[in-house]
């Protein structure tokens, strides 16, 4: 059953791991405070049980996935009526894998919600496949929830690089933070040399730092012009170092409530479907990572 409210909704999959809990409580949270209704949403895939066919799946296991399918939805739907108990919630449980399921449930979304561990908890299987997946091809922004308890009167934090899903990612985070009346930082973290070469290594005794500094402190200042007038409630606090884009974010990622990137960076190749600075914000960020595509939402 789908919310009739195209785009006023937000999509949280639920696969009956604690993670997937986690991420539904989130959603509720945020479908509170938007004002939005809730969708969960259950793939169930059935797979196959052998090469060539030479087997059948046993009696009743379809039943058997089925039926665990509509617990783990109850499962969640229940912890939601619990914290939100005049939230507008809906359940899908839908035939198929995870990712085709969860795009198309996205074309009429506003946010999809996943939890950072699938069921069984093998760290890593949902970030590795699932959630990679869906962030590529989604047509809305993705939130991956990581972090135990994300602060509640911690900052928004953004990364900014001046990419085209960088600028999209900007926008995203002024909403965020002026929505939620929290700071918002805005992270750019600059490299001069991205080989080891002897000519790359002799070129840091002849650069003029400060005024690489300067340069990359005025990129950040022109990413953020014309923000000021349409958001003048958010206090701005700008991050910038000589240091790779991702270990700075996850730095200044600690203490903070969510963290906005883009899909793919200024330095991603272009074939790459999720840059190297998303996969490494969800795969290891200490609070609730919202990654969006260009021109999403």
């Amino acid at each position: 059953m789908t919310s009739n409210v195209v785009g006023r909704q937000i999509v949280a999959a639920v696969d009956g791991s604690q993670s997937a809990l986690d991420a539904v409580r989130w959603a509720a949270d945020e479908a509170a405070r938007r004002g939005m209704a809730l969708q969960l949403t259950h793939a169930m895939s059935f797979g196959a049980i052998a090469y060539g066919g030479a087997y059948a799946w046993p009696k009743g296991y379809f039943e058997a996935v089925e039926h665990a399918g509509r617990v783990f939805l109850a499962d969640a739907e229940s912890l939601v009526h619990k914290s939100h108990p005049g939230l507008s919630v809906t359940t899908q449980l839908v035939e198929g894998s995870p990712v085709p399921v969860l795009v198309d449930a996205s074309e009429h979304a506003a946010l999809i919600v996943l939890g950072s561990r699938g069921l069984g908890g093998f760290t890593g299987i949902l970030i590795g496949s699932t959630a990679t997946a869906t962030i590529a091809r989604a047509h809305c922004p993705v939130v991956v929830v990581r972090g135990d308890q994300p602060a509640p009167d911690g900052p928004v934090v953004v990364g900014v690089d001046g990419s085209p899903t960088s600028e999209d990612a900007l926008a995203w985070a002024y909403e965020e933070a002026s929505s939620r009346g929290v700071e918002l930082v805005a992270v750019h973290g600059w490299t001069e040399f991205a080989s080891e070469s002897s000519y790359a290594f002799a070129r840091q005794f002849i650069v003029d730092w400060d005024a690489v500094q300067t340069r990359q402190e005025q990129h950040l200042a022109e990413r953020l012009a014309g923000y000021a007038e349409k958001y003048p409630d958010v206090t701005v606090r700008r991050v910038v170092e000589g240091c790779r884009a991702r270990q700075l974010l996850l730095d200044q990622a600690r203490g903070a409530q969510l963290v906005v990137v883009g899909s793919r960076g200024r330095a991603e190749l272009g074939g790459l479907l999720l840059g190297s600075t998303s996969q490494a914000l969800i795969r290891h960020a200490p609070c609730p990572v919202l990654v969006v595509r260009a021109h999403q939402g």
